[in-house]
C-alpha cells in the first residue's frame, strides 16, 4: 500500500501546490530544462522511498529548485499513519531551527530600517542583560562565575558567538530552577519578552564572542525585534515576510482549519522501526502548536514555527534571488551577502563550515567532505528537516520529515548526494 502511495517524480507536479494559488508560482520543468538527469533523479526518487518501506520515516516532503523552477518534487509515505492520512504537499511541519532564518531576516530588515543595528549591544533593548556573569569550570565538579569581557550584541547572536546555550551544562541548576532549558516554548504562559528579559539574570557559558555555542540566540533575537519594531514576533513576521512571499501556511500557532494537514511526530521503535510520539507537551511530544491547544502567547523565534515545503522554499528563492521574489523585495542584495558569509573567522564550528547571520556556509568543500558548492548555506530543524541553498548551481533544496530523535538516519545524506549527482550541465 505505502508504495502504491508514493508520488513519482512529475505525476503530482500538477499537484504540487493543492490550494487555489495566485499567477505567481514557482513553474515546474523537466530537468533536462534545467540542466539535470530525470534518470539520475529516479535514483533519487528510489533512494528516499526506501526510508518509508523500511519503517524508518513515516513520511516526506522533497521539493528541488534550479532556476527558481521545480526539477524535483516528491511527496512519500504518510502524514499520519495510525489514520491512514497520506503525505502532500501542503502538509504543514514543525521546522523547529529553521525558524532562525526567517528571524535572522526580521532583524536585518529593521537593520536595514534604521530601526536597530547588528552592532548594536543586546543591553539597548533589554537592560537586564548590563551585567552579564559567565560560568566558568572550577575544576572541582562545580563551577564559578566571572563577570563578561564584553557586552553580548546582537550580531554575536546571529551569529551564535554570544555563550548564550539552551539552558544545560554549566550552572543548569540556575536555569532548571527558572524553568528555561532546552528550545520549546509552546507551554510557556509569558510572552517570549519576558522570558529573554529573565535570562538576563542567569550565567551564560562562555565569554562573549570567543565560543560558537548553540542556544537561545534566535529566541533573543525574536524578542529585540519585538523591543525594536514596536509589535510581536508573530505579526511582524506575518506583515512582513509571509504575506510579501505568500507564506500561507506558516505560523508559531496553527489556525484549528489547518490542524489536519499537521503531520505526526514520530520516534525510533525500541527493536526496529517508529512510533508515533505521545501527545504529552514537552520538546519531543506533539506539542502545543495548534491555536487553542495551549497557552499560544510565546513566539519563539529559535524553534517555534510550522511551514509547508512550499513555503519555506519561497523564503529561500527570495534569499537566492539577492532579496527579491516576484517583484516583492525583503531585503537588499548586500544584506543577503552579509548574511550568507561567515562571520566566525578563527572560531571554530565544524570542519570547512563558517556560519553567517543565520545559517551555516560552506567555505571548504574539501574539508566539509560531501558533494556541494563553496558557498552553500543551509541549516535544519530538530524534526530532522533540513535545507540549503547552493548560489553556485542556481539550486534550493528542501526537505521536511517529522523524527526525533534521529541519530544514525542517514537520509539527509542521501538526498545531498541524490540531488548532486543529477545536475550534468
Amino acid at each position: 500500500m505505502q508504495r502504491s502511495l508514493r508520488c513519482t517524480l512529475f505525476a503530482v507536479a500538477a499537484l504540487l501546490f493543492a490550494s487555489s494559488v495566485p499567477a505567481a508560482e514557482f513553474a515546474t520543468v523537466q530537468p533536462a530544462d534545467a540542466g539535470m538527469s530525470a534518470e539520475r533523479l529516479q535514483r533519487l526518487d528510489e533512494a528516499q522511498s526506501a526510508y518509508v518501506a523500511n519503517g524508518q520515516l513515516a513520511g516526506q516532503v522533497t521539493l528541488v529548485l534550479r532556476d527558481s523552477r521545480v526539477v524535483y518534487s516528491k511527496a512519500d509515505g504518510w502524514r499520519d499513519q495510525a489514520a491512514g492520512a497520506a503525505m502532500t504537499h501542503d502538509t504543514i511541519f514543525r521546522i523547529a531551527s529553521q525558524s532562525k532564518a526567517i528571524v535572522s531576516t526580521a532583524i536585518m530588515i529593521l537593520h536595514e530600517r534604521g530601526q536597530l543595528n547588528i552592532g548594536h549591544p543586546l543591553s539597548r533593548y533589554f537592560p537586564e542583560w548590563t551585567d552579564v556573569q559567565v560560568a566558568v569550570d572550577d575544576g572541582a565538579g562545580g563551577y564559578t562565575l566571572e563577570p563578561a569581557r564584553q557586552p553580548i550584541t546582537l550580531r554575536m547572536l546571529l551569529t551564535h558567538t554570544a555563550g548564550v546555550g539552551y539552558g544545560y551544562g554549566l550552572a543548569q541548576d540556575r536555569w532548571e530552577q527558572a524553568g528555561l532549558t532546552g528550545w520549546y516554548f509552546a507551554d510557556k504562559e509569558e510572552p517570549i519578552g519576558a522570558s529573554v528579559a529573565r535570562m538576563g539574570a542567569l550565567p551564560i557559558v562562555a565569554q562573549p564572542g570567543e565560543q560558537w555555542v548553540y542556544g537561545y540566540s534566535t529566541d533573543i533575537l525574536g524578542a529585540v525585534v519585538e523591543k525594536a519594531s514596536g509589535t510581536d514576533l508573530a505579526t511582524f513576521l506575518r506583515t512582513e515576510i509571509f504575506a510579501p512571499l505568500d507564506m500561507r501556511d506558516t505560523h508559531f500557532y496553527l489556525p484549528r482549519g489547518k490542524a489536519e494537514r499537521l503531520a505526526v511526530v514520530y520516534r525510533p521503535r525500541e527493536g526496529g522501526g517508529i512510533e508515533a510520539i505521545p501527545e504529552a507537551n514537552g520538546m519531543q511530544s506533539q506539542g502545543l502548536y495548534v491555536e487553542g491547544s495551549g497557552p499560544n502567547v510565546s513566539f519563539s523565534g529559535g524553534a517555534g514555527l510550522l511551514s509547508t515545503a512550499r513555503d519555506y522554499a519561497r523564503l529561500l528563492q527570495m534569499f537566492l534571488n539577492g532579496g527579491d521574489l516576484d517583484g516583492r523585495r525583503i531585503l537588499s542584495p548586500k544584506t543577503v551577502e552579509l548574511m550568507t558569509v561567515d562571520h566566525l573567522g578563527d572560531i571554530m564550528f565544524r570542519p570547512g563550515q563558517g556560519f553567517g547571520l543565520g545559517s551555516s556556509v560552506v567555505e571548504d568543500l574539501g574539508a566539509r567532505g560531501a558533494l556541494g558548492s563553496v558557498g552553500e548555506y543551509g541549516w535544519g530543524g530538530a524534526y530532522h528537516s533540513v535545507y540549503w541553498v547552493d548560489p553556485a548551481e542556481r539550486l534550493v533544496v528542501v526537505y521536511m520529515t517529522q523524527l526525533i530523535p534521529a541519530a544514525g538516519l542517514d537520509d539527509q545524506d542521501t538526498l545531498r548526494s541524490g540531488v548532486y549527482q543529477a545536475i550534468v550541465d
